[in-house]
């Protein structure tokens, strides 16, 4: 089953790639963005049809090596096979 995880990091925490990369928007012209947050996404592969399972495995995975939950959120998704 394909999985899809977004880590970014909680609201409070410095991120100066989303600052880097709103500064840049707005030299563009792009004035009306008033946040940037940034992150990764991290598409797994996971042996198992079952669905809670899939989720559980990745949570595990985020909560163990993907993510560091003191400093970054993160959100599991099911891909779909399109």
């Amino acid at each position: 089953m394909r999985v899809r995880v977004l880590v970014t990091p909680k609201q409070g925490v410095l991120d100066p790639s989303g600052r880097a990369t709103q500064r840049a928007l707005r030299e563009l012209g792009y004035d009306a963005v008033s946040d940037v947050r940034t992150g990764q996404v991290i598409q797994l592969e996971i042996a198992t049809s079952d669905a809670d399972e899939a989720r559980r495995l990745a949570g595990e995975m985020c909560e163990k090596l993907l993510a560091n939950p003191v400093i970054e959120s993160y959100e599991i998704e099911l891909a779909s096979d399109d």
